[in-house]
């Protein structure tokens, strides 16, 4: 640490370093909040704190950070949380309930988005009828759709109904559950996602949130 002290010092003296336009020759100067650093004429980005926030998302509320038809968005929900700016990692429906991440850890958002690292995540739908055994069999099999096979990984009854679904799967398609019914005939009432990458709902209720434990950020930096 030492070292890059006296380093820093050396570029001051040799006017490398630039604070809003104006050559800093003080050794020692702190930077301010807004500050403009510039090295060798190069902008410095600031060392940003992440952020790490598990939403209870609830119904019609839009996932995007702004609604240019005035409707309430995820970000609406974690306002007042931090000032930093986070974003949500992937997407949920409308109409659809439960866990979603938002971050300014662009790493862990692009990691956890991207289909190859196969995050796990759980719904609870349910359906306006019930579902046929033989139904659940092929929706545990996996469905040829119009966008190609939806695999899934499980799929059983849920709270001993037969109109109600747990289902777990690893793929990211656009609508993919509510898609994975139709096929068959059902219409999804309620969509509640129970689980994402490790994490619950558990805590959280329902339009409410939770920062990350670090143990929490640790497994999803892990995991990714």
């Amino acid at each position: 640490m030492a070292g890059q002290g006296h380093k820093a010092d050396e570029y001051i003296s040799e006017g490398l370093v630039m604070v809003n336009d104006e050559v800093i020759l003080a050794m020692g100067y702190r930077v301010q909040p807004g500050d403009v650093v510039k090295f060798k004429g190069e902008v410095i980005e600031p060392e940003t704190r992440k952020v790490y926030i598990l939403i209870n998302k609830p119904k019609n509320t839009i996932t995007t950070a702004t609604d240019p038809h005035g409707r309430m968005t995820v970000l609406d929900l974690v306002k007042d949380a931090c000032e930093e700016r986070v974003y949500p990692v992937g997407r949920l429906d409308r109409y659809t309930t439960g866990l979603l991440l938002l971050t300014n850890d662009g790493d862990i958002a692009k990691k956890l988005s991207h289909p190859s690292y196969n995050v796990k995540k759980i719904y609870h739908v349910t359906l306006e009828k019930d579902v046929t055994p033989a139904h659940l069999e092929e929706i545990s099999s996996g469905l040829d759709l119009e966008d190609g096979f939806a695999e899934v990984d499980a799929a059983s009854y849920a709270n001993n109904k037969r109109n109600e679904v747990g289902i777990e799967l690893h793929i990211g398609k656009n609508r993919i559950v509510r898609r994975i019914f139709a096929h068959l005939g059902y219409e999804v009432l309620r969509l509640d996602r129970v689980y994402y990458a490790g994490l619950t709902k558990k805590d959280i209720p329902r339009g409410m949130y939770r920062f990350l434990t670090p143990q929490e950020v640790l497994m999803l930096k892990h995991f990714t």
